[in-house]
This record gives C-alpha cells, structure tokens and sequence, in this order.
C-alpha cells in the first residue's frame, strides 16, 4: 500500500521545516510506503524556496506551485489529480490537525473496511469563539438547506481510498466543496475523532471572505433550496401586501381621519417589496454566475512548477477532465 499527502500550502513559511520533520518522523515510525504532495498556492513568502529545499533532499517530496493564488480548494484538488497512492490523505500544513493522527486514521480504514475516514474534531483549541460559533451554526445550516446530510464539524482533513479518488477524477466541475463532494459519493465513510492542536504559528490564511466564499460553494453547490427560499418570501410579501391593503380599506371607512396622504406606508411597502426582489435576484446571481463559470470552461488551476516528478513541465495547466494532464500515474 503506497500513502500520499497532499498538503495544500499559502504562506507558510513559519511551520514547513516542522511540519516535514513530523510527517517524515511518523511515515518512517510507521513504515509506510509514502509521497508528500505540496501544493504552493502562489505563496509570497519563501514558502516556494523551502519547498524546493525539501524536494531536493527527499525524492518523496513533490511540489506543485501554482501561478498564482487559485484558494484552498484547488490546491487541493491539484494535489488530488497529481498523486499515486492507493490511499490519499489530506490535511493542511500548520499542524493544526496532527500528524500523528494519521496511522489511527489508517487502521480505521483496514478495520472499517471504509472507503473514507473523515476527521471529527473533539476540541478544536485555539480558536477564537466567534469562529467555533460561525462554524457550528454553518455546518448545521448547510445540513438544513442542502438536499443530503454532511458530517457536522469536520474540515478537508480526511483519508480516502483509490476507488473515491478515482470517482473524484471525473468530476468536471469548477467551484468545489469539497468535503460535499465526498460525501455526496457515498460509498462506505467512517468518523475518527481527534482533537485539533493550536496553529504552531503564523496566520490563519482563511479570512471572513474566504469562510463566506466557501460556505457559498457549499450551500449554492449542493442545495436548490434557496431558489425555493426566493418563492417563499415572494409568497410572504404578497400576502402582507393584501394584508396591507385590507388595513387601508378598514381605514377608509371607519377611520378616514386617520389618513395622511402621503402615507409612510407606501414607503414601507416599495422598500419591503424591493429588498424581497434584490434577495431573490442576488441568489438567481449566484447560481447563474456559478453556471457562467462552468461553460468558460477554464482550468481550475495552472501549475507553473513541478518537482519530483516522473514527467517534468514548465507550465502545466489542469483540464477538468478525467484524463487531466498534470496527472501522473
């Protein structure tokens, strides 16, 4: 059994040296057969030279490195097309998630007889409370809008087999999320619950944008029930409307006193009406700009340098195809 590690990597120059001695350290105390993918996504620090460092000394040691920043996803996904491993990890560089944790994860599998082990974080230290809260109540919210079930409170960090990869790989489209996407597969998936260390240092690299752009992709990516949201709140609208209307008549006959013209009403009935049309309209946006992105039809990514491996390129660009180019068997 060979394992790949595919570490999507953004500025991390601060944990990279510790982070490789760690995975070495348990992949040697475990004797596995191993790769370690890292995926530079258009870092601005020395994250590349480090890299290139460590390819240098460890032919186990594969760098890809992006023209520029594609996000986390497709970092991830990069690593998913470029590896060979008949079991894949991922898992993020700044030691957040333990390495150490991955032969526990491993024997799941064989025990398990499981296609997928996702990682269920127990503590997650570290983190400030808005965090912990936003991701609670994002999780069950995606489960409450989405049309299928996600495991609550896990991250990217997971194992998968060969026959989830292989699936993966024939996926086409752009705007990813992935721990949806794995578990809109199927197949047999096991919890394993760990708890999640401090960063050893450095930033987090996933703002509020990027926390937003993602549950965007989740919820717009695996739910069509904001569309049916838009309908219930127009539904909503007409009704107050009429409701609005029945009080004016009541006014008219047994209050017409009471009456200013120019009535305020009017006001708040144009601003209820106009906020209930541009929600609808931002979220038919939303899907539409997600359709206009699939039919430009652009690579997800474009890897400007690869190290270590067996067919060397300059410039690489990814297709979103099954048979994708940066893939080596």
């Amino acid at each position: 059994m060979k394992l790949s590690i595919v570490i999507p990597c953004y500025n991390e120059q601060e944990v990279l040296p510790a982070s490789y001695d760690r995975f070495r350290a348990v992949m040697a105390a475990e004797g596995y057969d191993y790769e370690i993918i890292y995926v530079d996504d258009g870092s601005r620090d020395r994250t590349g030279e480090i890299l290139a460092g460590l390819a240098a000394g460890d032919r186990r040691v594969k760098v890809l490195t992006f023209s520029r920043n594609f996000g986390h996803q497709c970092a991830v996904t990069a690593g998913l097309h470029n590896c060979s491993g008949d079991v894949v990890i991922i898992i993020d560089a700044d030691l957040q998630d333990p390495p150490e944790v991955i032969p526990g994860m491993v024997e799941t599998w064989r025990r398990e007889q499981a296609n997928v082990v996702y990682a269920v974080r127990n503590k997650r230290k570290g983190e400030s409370r808005f965090k912990l809260w936003t991701a609670k109540i994002f999780y069950r919210s995606l489960n409450l809008l989405s049309d299928f079930s996600f495991p609550v409170d896990t991250g990217d960090f997971r194992l998968i087999d060969r026959q989830v990869l292989d699936t993966f790989l024939q996926f086409p489209e752009k705007h990813k999320y992935l721990r949806g996407l794995f578990s809109w597969m199927g197949y047999r998936q096991v919890p394993y619950y760990y708890d999640r260390d401090e960063r050893l240092a450095g930033q987090t690299k996933y703002t509020l944008r990027k926390m937003v752009k993602l549950a965007a992709a989740g919820l717009f990516g695996f739910s069509k029930k904001p569309l049916k949201l838009a309908i219930s709140l127009g539904v909503i609208s007409v009704v107050l409307s009429l409701a609005i209307v029945l009080w004016v008549l009541y006014l008219q006959i047994f209050a017409a006193d009471r009456i200013v013209p120019g009535w305020t009403s009017t006001i708040i009935i144009i601003l209820f009406l106009g906020g209930i049309q541009l929600f609808t309209i931002g979220i038919l946006g939303e899907y539409i700009g997600n359709i206009y992105d699939e039919t430009k039809n652009r690579p997800e990514y474009i890897v400007a340098h690869r190290l270590n491996f067996d067919r060397e390129a300059d410039c690489t660009v990814a297709r979103p195809s099954t048979e994708n180019p940066n893939r080596q068997d």
